[in-house]
C-alpha cells in the first residue's frame, strides 16, 4: 500500500539505500501546534529547535490555519493540521485548541521546556528502510503490545525563516525547524504490518527530508515506538 504522492524534482538523483531500526526503549514524540500570526509561539518555535539533533526525543511542528485571518498567512499552515490539532482533544486531555500546544507522548504537556521521563520500554519494533524515493516501514508488535495498532507519518523540514510583515509578530523574523510539510495516518491494524510511502530526498530549497515515523495503540493513541530516518544525500 502506498501513501503520499510526493515526487523529487527531475534534476536530483535518487537518495541512496538507508535504513533505521527502533526496537526497547521508544523516544519522546513531541507534536508543537503553532502559528507564525501567533505572538506567543515564538519561544515555543525557538524550544522546539533546540531538540534538533536528540535521540531520545522527536519533534514535529504542525502549522495551523486559524490565526490567518488576523492579518498574517502562515505559509505553512494546514487546515489538515488544525483538524488533527482537534481530533487530538479528547485523548491529549485538554477540550479546545489553542497555540502553542505541546502535545509529549499525545498528552497536553504545558511544562515545556521542561519534559516528562521518557518511557522505559518499547512495545513494538519499528524500522524504516528508503530505496531510492520510496521508504518502506515495517512494524512487529511485541508481546505486551495492545491487539490493534495504528501509525502516523510525517514528512519534515528544518531551516525555514520568515521575515512576518503582519499580524501579531509583524516586523518580526521567525526560524522554523522540525516543520511538517506533509503527514498521513495509516488506519488500524492487527499483528505486523508492512508498508511504503512515496518521499522525495530533498524538499523546499533543496532541504533534506526526514521522515518521522510513530506506532500508535490504535484505541488510546498512545505512542508505542517511534523512529525518524535522515538519509545522506
Amino acid at each position: 500500500m502506498t501513501f503520499g504522492g510526493l515526487s523529487a524534482p527531475g534534476a536530483i538523483a535518487a537518495p541512496p539505500t538507508c535504513r533505521v531500526e527502533a526496537a526497547g526503549a521508544p523516544p519522546r514524540v513531541i507534536e508543537l501546534y503553532t502559528s507564525e500570526g501567533c505572538n506567543s509561539c515564538p519561544p515555543a518555535d525557538r524550544w522546539l529547535s533546540s531538540l534538533l539533533g536528540r535521540d531520545d526525543t522527536l519533534a514535529a511542528a504542525f502549522h495551523v490555519d486559524y490565526w490567518d485571518r488576523l492579518g498574517w498567512r502562515d505559509r505553512f499552515g494546514s487546515a489538515r493540521h488544525a483538524q488533527r490539532q482537534a481530533q487530538l482533544q479528547a485523548q491529549s486531555g485538554v477540550g479546545f485548541s489553542y497555540t502553542p500546544q505541546v502535545l509529549v507522548d499525545g498528552r497536553d504537556w504545558r511544562r515545556w521546556p521542561a519534559l516528562p521521563p521518557a518511557a522505559s520500554a518499547g512495545r513494538a519494533t519499528l524500522a524504516l528502510q528508503r530505496e531510492g524515493d520510496r521508504v518502506h516501514w515495517q512494524v512487529q508488535p511485541g508481546a505486551d503490545a495492545p491487539a490493534r495498532l495504528a501509525l502516523w507519518w510525517a514528512l519534515l523540514e528544518d531551516g525555514h525563516v520568515t521575515a512576518v510583515k503582519a499580524g501579531e509578530n509583524a516586523g518580526v523574523t521567525l526560524r522554523h525547524d522540525h516543520v511538517v510539510r506533509q503527514f498521513g495516518v495509516v488506519p488500524p491494524w492487527r499483528g505486523s504490518a508492512a508498508h511504503t510511502i512515496d518521499v522525495p530526498a530533498r524538499g523546499e530549497g533543496g532541504r533534506p527530508v526526514r521522515v518521522l515515523a510513530v506506532v500508535t495503540d490504535a484505541t488510546s493513541g498512545a505512542p508505542l515506538q517511534a523512529a525518524q530516518l535522515r538519509c545522506p544525500v
